[in-house]
């Protein structure tokens, strides 16, 4: 078994998730790339970490349905040795007033956001060793409270809700559970179907008038997870810059 710590990256592949991949493998984790579609983005992150010397993994999974979960980390277990750091980045975001808002939607968040949390949360309880490190994904949304953003900052909501709870029912585990909650970030996900102006309209929302990019939330997470995070424990960081 690797003496490396091993840390899992849900949603992993693209974007913030990558962009954590990449800080986490730099600092010496192997690393577990989550991806729930699509292997190529996954398969082409891990060559490149593993061209740099990193120790990667690349494993699909629906991180909504409990039994592919608790398979994960089974063959995580098996190929990396157990997880010592759970980042929780998966989700969707379908944006909607709520009175046009379609249940579908609601049903797809609460699964993919908060379902999904729940799941990997609890393998991660009854799995990681004494030491281990958890940040799950939130959104400076939750504290914006920008409309159309209903169902999904509710989801996220419930996230840091349900962290800084189990950040209490792992005492004397020395396991500490914190949320990052990023604000408008520089990701194809975030820049797509949006004009210059709105763009350039969120960016000037924080007092340092520019957008996160992945590594800036990558760094946050890297903090926590880090020794100098050691004393932070069911917080919610809100890495935007001062937008709220």
């Amino acid at each position: 078994m690797s003496v490396e710590k091993v840390a899992l990256v849900t949603g992993g592949s693209k974007g913030i998730g990558a962009a954590i991949v990449r800080r986490l493998s730099a600092d010496g984790f192997a690393v577990a790339i989550n991806y729930s579609r699509d292997p190529a983005p996954a398969k082409a992150l891990a060559a490149e970490l593993k061209d740099a010397g990193g120790r990667t993994f690349t494993i699909k999974c629906n991180v909504a349905n409990s039994d592919d979960v608790r398979q994960m980390f089974d063959t995580i277990e098996s190929e990396l040795g157990p997880v010592n750091v759970l980042i929780n980045n998966a989700g969707i975001m379908k944006n909607a007033p709520v009175a046009q808002s379609e249940e579908q939607d609601f049903d797809q968040q609460i699964a993919v956001n908060l379902k999904g949390t729940f799941n990997t949360l609890k393998q991660a309880a009854n799995r990681m060793p004494n030491g281990g490190r958890i940040v799950n994904l939130s959104t400076s949304v939750v504290g914006l409270k920008l409309e159309n953003y209903g169902i999904y900052a509710a989801t996220k909501s419930a996230v840091e809700t349900l962290s800084a709870i189990l950040s209490k029912e792992l005492r004397g585990k020395d396991i500490t559970v914190n949320s990052v909650a990023p604000g408008p970030t520089a990701t194809d996900l975030f820049l797509t179907g949006k004009s210059q102006d709105v763009i350039d309209r969120l960016a000037k929302m924080s007092p340092l008038e520019r957008l996160a990019t992945p590594d800036d939330i990558a760094s946050a997470v890297a903090f926590l997870v880090g020794p100098d995070g050691a004393w932070i424990n069911g917080q919610v960081l809100r890495a935007n810059g001062g937008l709220v």
